[in-house]
C-alpha cells in the first residue's frame, strides 16, 4: 500500500495542482525552510469566509511540494474556521505514509504556510500531542 502513496506523492509532485499565483490574493502568505531550503507560497480568494480558489508556487523537495499540492485541494471550498483547524496529522494522513522526524518540517510546510496566512494557531512543530490526539 506505501508504494501506492509513494507514486501518489510522486504524482502531485510533477504535476503539482492549483500551482501558480493569484492576480490580488485576499491572503498570500510565504515561508522557507530553513533547514533545506523548501519554499511555498500560497495565494487564497476568500468569499464570504470560504476559499474560492487556491494555488501555491514552490520550489524543493517531493515531500514538500506534493504536500503543498496535496493540501490546496483539500481547502479549496473550505471555510477559514475549517482551515484553523487543521493540524499535522492531518497532512500526515493525507500523505499517506510514514514521514520520519527529518522529513516532517517538509511535509508540514505548506500547513505552516497556510496558518500564518490566516491567522491560525498552528506553528509549524509537530508533537506526541498531535499524535495522541490530546492536543484536540
Amino acid at each position: 500500500m506505501d508504494d501506492v502513496y509513494r507514486e501518489y506523492i510522486l504524482d502531485h509532485y510533477r504535476e503539482p495542482r492549483n500551482h501558480g499565483k493569484l492576480d490580488q490574493p485576499d491572503v498570500h502568505a510565504a515561508d522557507t525552510n530553513p533547514l533545506c531550503g523548501d519554499r511555498v507560497e500560497l495565494d487564497l480568494r476568500v468569499k464570504d469566509g470560504r476559499v474560492t480558489e487556491v494555488a501555491f508556487q514552490g520550489r524543493g523537495c517531493a515531500i514538500s511540494q506534493a504536500s503543498a499540492s496535496m493540501l490546496t485541494e483539500r481547502i479549496e471550498g473550505a471555510t477559514l474556521d475549517e482551515l484553523r483547524a487543521l493540524t499535522p496529522q492531518d497532512i500526515f494522513e493525507m500523505l499517506g505514509v510514514p514521514i520520519g522526524p527529518a522529513r516532517q518540517r517538509c511535509a508540514l510546510l505548506a500547513l505552516r504556510v497556510l496558518h500564518e496566512g490566516i491567522g491560525g494557531s498552528y506553528t509549524g512543530r509537530y508533537t506526541e500531542l498531535d499524535e495522541e490526539g490530546a492536543g484536540d
